[in-house]
């Protein structure tokens, strides 16, 4: 069986392992310009951009050395939040694909490599396979006579800017302040100019990158900090973006954290998703939020965690609006993808219409959330390990549990769901030991 080399979120990896090496990014280069050729059936045209971490001027150099060598013509965007990416070229005719150098919301010393197409968004598996197939194969033959060129792209920012004012009215955010976590990432300088040219008020914080604070104890996995900012600033809400800006948490202004169950539920109250019958969720959605749905006759479909299975359900489904707990909001009027800036922009205006500042939503199930660090992910469905899960699973006939290993972290996610929480943390917490203590041993 043909191996894939992404994973849930395209290629992600700690900098100088895997592919992402000097000897190995250029070959991949090469890998993607010649699946671009074969697949548009013409001399590929790259938007390219990135996060702040260090280590994507190594990374985007490297690459470019391979997508030149196959004639590929690169526009580098530099700084940009991959909806942004996203944005531009499926509004263009121009580009045929887009190219982002992120590892989202990991720690600086990782990066990763998403690619998008024009039309269809994220990458199909059997576009991932054609790829990695070429990347393993190595047997490229480049024409050094029919080299592609490299050129500054200096638009993006505006592009981007201008589409959102394209669907929101001017200075509808006048008289709100709201604060912005920008994780010291892509987001840093873009976003609080938008929200100020909607007339916000708007308090930046975390919007310093120095290529080795982009997601630090700060962000969309770490809202603390916005919602001390929101409290002390007296903000009517805040908003919490991951490194690459695809993802987006809230915060009301009573200082409560909003997670994507949350965020889904309020825009249903929005008159482009309110007539909504079907929701795409993931197994990782609340309990509480599928009752509630159903309250409302209207249904949950859970797929697999990633927003690119989010996005590909709600196609099946024909579904307008989905999302992960995590933060990816899919909005199909807008786009095929998450973004955290728009989704905001979104949030904000279902808020003033229905005022609900505080964001009330749903009863929440009690959830536990335990992550264990593993070198190897073992096969969970090994006898030994599968009895362990199982028997646990008994211990909760009114709750949920979920075992499952990260698709862009090497840890596994344990999800423990049942209406008393001090069963839920009990179940959790036997679970992640016996667990920890298989997974620590070699095979």
């Amino acid at each position: 069986m043909q191996r894939n080399i992404f994973g849930t979120d395209g290629i992600r990896t700690k900098i100088g392992t895997n592919q992402l090496t000097l000897e190995l990014l250029p070959r991949l280069g090469m890998a993607i310009a010649q699946w671009a050729q074969e697949k548009y059936k013409r001399t590929p045209v790259i938007l390219l951009g990135h996060d702040t971490r260090q280590s994507c001027s190594l990374v985007k150099t490297s690459l470019q050395s391979g997508l030149l060598l196959m004639n590929a013509q690169i526009y580098d965007a530099h700084v940009l939040p991959t909806p942004a990416i996203c944005n531009i070229i499926h509004a263009s005719s121009v580009f045929d694909l887009g190219i982002i150098i992120s590892a989202s919301h990991n720690p600086w010393y990782d990066n990763g490599i998403k690619i998008v197409d024009a039309q269809q968004g994220k990458l199909s598996s059997l576009d991932e396979q054609k790829i990695s197939a070429r990347f393993d194969q190595n047997s490229f033959v480049a024409d050094y006579s029919m080299l592609g060129q490299l050129h500054h792209y200096s638009n993006a920012h505006t592009e981007y800017k201008q589409s959102l004012e394209n669907i929101f009215e001017k200075n509808f955010l006048s008289g709100k302040k709201i604060v912005l976590d920008c994780a010291h990432g892509a987001t840093s300088t873009i976003a609080p100019h938008i929200f100020t040219s909607f007339g916000a008020h708007v308090v930046a914080i975390n919007n310093q990158p120095d290529g080795k604070n982009i997601n630090e104890h700060c962000g969309a996995v770490h809202p603390e900090l916005l919602q001390k900012a929101v409290v002390e600033h007296n903000a009517d809400i805040g908003f919490a973006f991951d490194g690459d800006g695809d993802r987006v948490i809230a915060v009301a202004k009573n200082g409560e954290i909003k997670n994507g169950d949350d965020i889904l539920t309020i825009l249903l109250d929005h008159p482009i998703y309110h007539h909504a019958t079907t929701i795409v969720g993931t197994v990782m959605t609340n309990q509480g939020f599928d009752t509630y749905l159903h309250q409302r006759n209207k249904k949950l479909i859970r797929a697999p965690v990633g927003d690119k299975y989010v996005s590909e359900r709600m196609e099946q489904e024909k579904s307008i609006i989905g999302g992960e707990q995590s933060g990816h909001i899919i909005l199909h009027d807008y786009l095929s993808t998450g973004d955290g800036i728009f989704t905001a922009l979104r949030l904000v205006e279902t808020l003033i219409r229905t005022e609900n500042w505080h964001m009330e939503t749903f009863s929440k199930f009690p959830q536990v959330l335990i992550n264990i660090p593993v070198g190897v992910k073992k096969d969970l469905t090994l006898p030994h390990l599968a009895a362990i899960i199982e028997h646990h699973e008994t211990l909760l006939p009114q709750g949920r549990l979920l075992v499952r290993y990260s698709g862009t972290e090497p840890v596994l996610r344990i999800l423990v769901e049942d209406s008393d929480a001090s069963m839920a943390y009990s179940i959790g917490t036997q679970l992640s030991e016996r667990l920890a203590t298989q997974l620590s041993f070699s095979e």
